[in-house]
């Protein structure tokens, strides 16, 4: 996806939001969805993965070739990285 389409793609999301069509956590899933796409179709062939962890990570997204690439780019990311498990986004 290139940057004109994920703009698109953004605006057509917040048009949906202001004329009522969908939620805002539609929106925010929707407009998630478009940037993952965007990052993952600009970064090549990496894949998004979720940070899990009891510290600053939780909730974390990077984008990374395999699970322990993943947990390196968190662990550049915070200070603080325990314990930090990665999944793949889907």
């Amino acid at each position: 996806m290139d940057r004109i389409s994920a703009l698109r793609n953004v605006e057509e999301a917040l048009a949906a939001f202001e004329s009522g069509e969908c939620s805002l956590s539609e929106l925010e899933a929707d407009v998630r969805g478009v940037l993952r796409t965007y990052a993952a179709d600009f970064e090549g062939d990496l894949r998004a993965y979720r940070a899990s962890s009891d510290g600053p990570a939780d909730g974390l997204v990077v984008l990374a070739a395999s699970a322990p690439e993943a947990r390196d780019r968190v662990a550049e990311l915070v200070e603080e990285p325990r314990d930090v498990t990665v999944s793949p986004v889907e």
